[in-house]
């Protein structure tokens, strides 16, 4: 367990010392600090809150299309360290960085990519996460026609989950095809497409079998018009006021959960583009070259494949390590070697989303 006191030392060898005071809703003291002085931080030690935040209006339209939907219910929501809605509480817990862009400067940099960082994706999960709240709310889960359209919530979740890209008994709303995790996330998913202001889901998935369950989230709906939810509890689970673990604990366990295992099963693809041959040794390496284009594959990868873009950058990381291994240069134009290098990671990609160990996105 970290000190709130935290130190750094300067080139000179001195000890400068950071002290987190409590922030008012202005400027926090930690606005300015270093990535190293924020890792070293407790959650505890923030002092954010939703209050006067970008956050406080996406949270209104989340509420705003559920009173157009004639729902009295309405989420309550903390910050807390990931996106969840726990077990028997109706409310959202919303992750730490979106209250403050230096906090979403530092997920960029450790994650590569900021869950919920705009409007749209922001809203996208908040409606996720309500159809969860919504569940517990009205206790869902237990109607049998729930569980005949979705399956059992108690169904344990499993640590990992192979997806079918193709499949359509399921919606599309959040990435890496979530609604096939688990029965929950399917119901939470289809509440989200349903509760979508402006989206004509009945046209987009027609012929789809996905449609019964949207049609039957619509009728369950129309059930609750107007009717107070039995469950009421507004206890916030796990806020990040109550949580002593460092910024830098949590990146730490987050990188190694999304990270995968270091080995030369690249050989053979990255020897059909580089080459070790001798003639080509004044020619830039293929770990530099792989370097040097690694945000743009990344980017487009992660668009093709609905990836989360830390593990597409860790399947980089590793060829660009098997490169240098391996000595392997560039020999071909450079237009045709990027356009390899891009089919290459998504093949890459794909296998492992494909595979046992696709995990679930927390």
């Amino acid at each position: 367990m970290a000190s709130r006191e935290n130190s750094k030392t300067t080139s000179k060898g001195e000890v400068k010392r950071f002290h987190p005071t409590r922030p008012s809703l202005a400027e926090p003291s930690w606005a300015n600090a270093s990535d190293a002085e924020l890792l070293s931080l407790g959650f505890c030690d923030l002092g954010v809150r939703i209050q006067g935040t970008a956050l406080v209006p996406r949270i209104r339209k989340l509420q705003a299309e559920l009173k157009a939907k004639h729902l009295i219910y309405r989420p309550h929501c903390w910050l807390a360290e990931e996106w969840f809605s726990p077990d028997g509480v109706p409310g959202i817990g919303i992750p730490f960085y979106l209250a403050h862009p230096r906090l979403m400067q530092l997920q960029m940099r450790q994650m590569l990519e900021v869950e919920g960082g705009t409007e749209k994706s922001c809203l996208r999960i908040l409606r996720h996460e309500a159809g969860h709240a919504i569940d517990t709310a009205y206790r869902l889960s237990r109607k049998k026609r729930w569980r005949e359209t979705f399956g059992k919530a108690s169904q344990t979740y499993p640590d990992y989950y192979i997806p079918k890209p193709h499949s359509r008994r399921y919606v599309q709303h959040l990435a890496a095809w979530y609604a096939q995790s688990h029965p929950s996330e399917d119901f939470a998913e289809t509440f989200a497409v349903w509760l979508t202001p402006d989206f004509d889901w009945k046209k987009r998935y027609r012929d789809w079998p996905a449609l019964k369950k949207l049609e039957y989230v619509d009728e369950l709906m129309g059930q609750l018009v107007n009717q107070q939810p039995p469950v009421q509890d507004a206890s916030r689970v796990e806020p990040i006021v109550r949580l002593k673990k460092t910024l830098g604990e949590h990146y730490q366990e987050k990188r190694a959960w999304y990270g995968i295992d270091s080995a030369d099963v690249y050989d053979r693809d990255l020897r059909r583009i580089f080459s070790d041959d001798p003639e080509h040794a004044r020619n830039e390496t293929a770990a530099a070259f792989l370097k040097r284009i690694r945000s743009q594959v990344r980017k487009r990868v992660a668009f093709w494949t609905n990836a989360y873009q830390y593990m597409i950058d860790q399947v980089l990381k590793e060829m660009i390590s098997r490169c240098r291994e391996l000595k392997l240069r560039v020999h071909g134009s450079e237009p045709q070697t990027n356009m390899d290098a891009v089919i290459m990671v998504t093949v890459q990609t794909m296998k492992y989303l494909g595979n046992e160990r696709h995990r679930i996105p927390l």
